[in-house]
This record gives C-alpha cells, structure tokens and sequence, in this order.
C-alpha cells in the first residue's frame, strides 16, 4: 500500500463534507432572505386588502413584489381587443421589503466568516459564486409565479356592459421579465453582499484589502446607521399615528412595503435636494397625505422642503433632523475610525460616503404609475385612469450630500477627540503623590 494510499481516503470525506457546509451555507444564505422578503411583501399586501385578488392572485402578486424588491423587472400590461386599448406603467421598488432582505441575506452571508481575521480573495470569491448560482435558480422560480391578469372594468359600469357586447373586457396583466429580473436580481445580491463587506467591522478581508478597511468601513457603518435611525423613526412615527388617528390597516401597509420610500425622500428632502412629480386621477401616492397634496395637479411639481410646507408647515423640521442625525453619523465614524485620523480625512471621508449612499438611495426612491384605458382610441375613460410619478434629481442631491458630508464630518471628529478610538493607548494613571523630600 502506497504510503500516501490512508491520507488520500482521509481527505475525501472531509473534501465532501466541506463542500457540502458550503453550499448550505450559500443555500441558507439564499433561502433566508427570499423567506423573508416574503413574509414582509405578504403582510404588507394582506394590510393593503389584496388578499381579495380574484382567480387566487395573491402569492402571485407577493411573489411579484418579491422579484421587484429583488432588483427584479416586471412588466405590465393590459388590452381589451379592437375595443378598447389599456396602458399601463409600474416603477416602484417596496423598500421595506427590499431592506428586509438585504440585511438578512448580508448577515447570512457573513456569518460563517464571523471567527475568521482574514479570508482569501478565492475563498471569498468562491462564496459569492454559490450564492449566485443558488440566487439566480430562486429568482427564476419566482419569475414563473410572477405573472396574472385582472380585469379593470367594475361590474355593472357602462365599459363592462359595453365590453360584454363586444366581448372586449379590458383587462391589465403583470408578468416578470426572466432576462431583466436575473441580470438586475444579480446585480442587487453582488450589491448586498459587497456593501455587507463594507460596513462589517470584523468581516475578514484579503490580506492586500485590509489597508483599506481603516478609511471605508467607519464611513460605510455611519452610512448604515443613518439610514436605519431614518427607518426607525419613520416606524415609531407610523405606531403612533396608526394608534391615534386611524387608518391603521393603510398605515401598515406603507411601513411594510414603503416605509424606506417615505423616509428616505425625508432625508433627500431635509438636506436640499428635490423631485419632480405628478398625481392625477383617482388613484395617489400611498405614502403621507401631505406629498399627495403637493403633488396633485395637471403639471409636473418640483418637491421640496419648500414646496411641502405649503401643505404643512412641519415640513421645515426635517432640515435639523437630517443635520442632527448626519451628525450623529459623523461622531459614530470618527468613534470608529483609527487614532490620529485627521480633520479633512473625516471631511473626505464622510462626504464621498454620503455623496455615494445618496446615490444609491435616490433612484431607488422614483415612482411611476400609469393607468389608462381608451375606447376606440380616441375616448379616454377617466374613472379608470391615472398617473402617479416621484422621479429625482439625482445629481444635484449627491452634489449636496457631499457638501453636507464634507461639513459633518469634521465636526463629528471634533465631538469625538475626547473618545478613545481604535489603536489608541489609554492614558496611565497618574502616580499617586510621594512623601515630601527630607529636609
């Protein structure tokens, strides 16, 4: 028997154990924030009454809110044969139930690394690639469920009575994109999984990376922490006012699927930066009655600060809370950061940070719906139209978030000067005072 013959059997169980823990680790990782998504989109739905949806929709229907909080494409559309034409138009990412998923999957992902102080890029590398494999199979499945067709006409109406003549019933279908929904749901989980690297403080690095973590990952947490403290006080907001004015059921709803939307406008808006939008029709924003009200015309409005305290006058609060919590931000980066870090590194270092999260932030905040039906194309019917559209102005809200940021940082670096950070020494005791010297 060969000499290496025994270590050779050894190994190959092990081999095949590892690989298995590897893959369920990607399977977990996988598996977990899909459930959770889930859960989130079902919830939200219930409290918005889809469970209602005829012919059985309603998992189809969380299974499309699922694929679109995923980075998912899902198309809509609708017709009514020679009759009647009906266009439709949905953009809207529920980032409640996107943000559900994204720490999930992010935790998933680095627990396994949790004791480990450095992984090698192929080690790391190797792990993303299950991931996506397994990703890309769940997504795929959902595209298959996440598709239906209604009909829009209410019974007895003159369009329902006409339709029936005509046998022409106008109705409005969804359907998931297969090609679109893997290539952005890709991108989305790379995106996760990256950014979970980022602002993991003790996620292992490959060894040439980890030079690099002292100036991002402070930066990249302080990040995190403002978006969450945003999610959290729009959520204790939304508890109260579901307790003492009513509208529960709809005000769930928003803090199940939308309630990042709704905060995250809060924060472009409190540091200067505004959108471009329209609501006409029946139908509205489902988000607080005040942007609906701002928003409401025949012409497109540019929403800001001011534009909303017209409405209401509280508007103008949401300047020093963005201010108070970028602050509180800048103090948690510099807390973070290494001993001897300098003003203008806090100064660069938070604005590009800021700048980068709010253009990852404001895209994803753009709402555009469209509903319409015509009859012989040339009536349009206005009961059963409308347009709802919340587009950004992308550029100049990263512009003034890295100003905002170049600001804040350095004075969050002087609030911590007195803060032992990391890397730094506690000062010794002083020594306690000695007899006096003889005479």
């Amino acid at each position: 028997m060969s000499r290496h013959g025994p270590s050779t059997q050894s190994q190959t169980p092990s081999g095949v154990r590892g690989a298995v823990h590897d893959w369920g680790d990607a399977l977990v990782t996988v598996l977990a924030p899909l459930v959770a998504m889930a859960v989130m989109a079902a919830l939200g739905l219930w409290a918005a009454g889809a469970t209602d949806l005829p012919d059985g929709a309603f998992p189809r229907v969380v299974a499309a809110v699922v694929v679109i909080a995923a980075g998912g494409d899902v198309d809509v559309a609708g017709g009514a044969g020679g009759f009647a034409g009906t266009n439709a138009e949905l953009t809207m990412m529920p980032l409640s139930v996107t943000l559900t998923g994204a720490l999930v999957a992010g935790v998933c992902f680095l627990r396994p690394l949790r004791h480990r102080a450095v992984a090698s890029t192929r080690e790391l590398l190797a792990r993303v690639a299950r991931t996506a494999v397994l990703w890309l199979a769940a997504l795929a499945a959902l595209t298959a469920l996440a598709r239906h067709t209604f009909t829009i006409a209410p019974p007895g109406s003159p369009v329902d009575i006409i339709g029936d003549l005509l046998d022409a019933t106008p109705t409005v279908g969804f359907r998931a994109d297969v090609g679109l929904t893997l290539l952005f749901g890709l991108i989305w989980l790379l995106g996760v999984l990256l950014i979970a690297l980022l602002v993991s403080r003790r996620a292992p690095l490959p060894a040439r990376l980890v030079r690099y973590q002292a100036p991002v990952r402070p930066a990249a947490h302080a990040m995190l922490l403002l978006l969450l403290a945003y999610v959290v006080i729009g959520l204790v907001a939304g508890l109260v006012v579901a307790a003492t004015r009513g509208h529960a059921a709809e005000t769930f709803a928003v803090i199940l699927l939308g309630l990042p939307n709704v905060v995250w406008l809060a924060l472009g808006l409190g540091i200067g930066a505004s959108w471009e939008g329209r609501v006409e029709g029946p139908f509205g924003l489902p988000m607080p009655q005040v942007l609906d009200a701002a928003l409401r015309g025949s012409e497109d409005t540019t929403l800001d600060v001011a534009a909303l305290a017209q409405h209401d006058g509280r508007a103008w609060w949401l300047i020093p809370a963005a201010a108070v919590l970028l602050l509180a931000a800048a103090f948690a980066m510099a807390v973070r950061s290494p001993a001897g870090t300098r003003l203008w590194q806090y100064a660069l270092h938070l604005g590009v940070a800021f700048a980068l999260t709010m253009l990852v932030v404001m895209p994803v905040t753009r709402v555009v719906a469209r509903l319409g039906l015509s009859i012989l194309g040339i009536m349009e019917v206005d009961d059963l139209g409308g347009r709802v559209a919340l587009v950004p102005h992308v550029w100049t809200g990263v512009g003034l978030a890295l100003l905002w940021g170049v600001v804040a940082g350095p004075l969050g670096g002087l609030l911590a000067a007195r803060v032992r950070r990391r890397g730094e020494a506690p000062a010794p005791p002083k020594a306690p005072p000695g007899p006096p010297p003889a005479a």
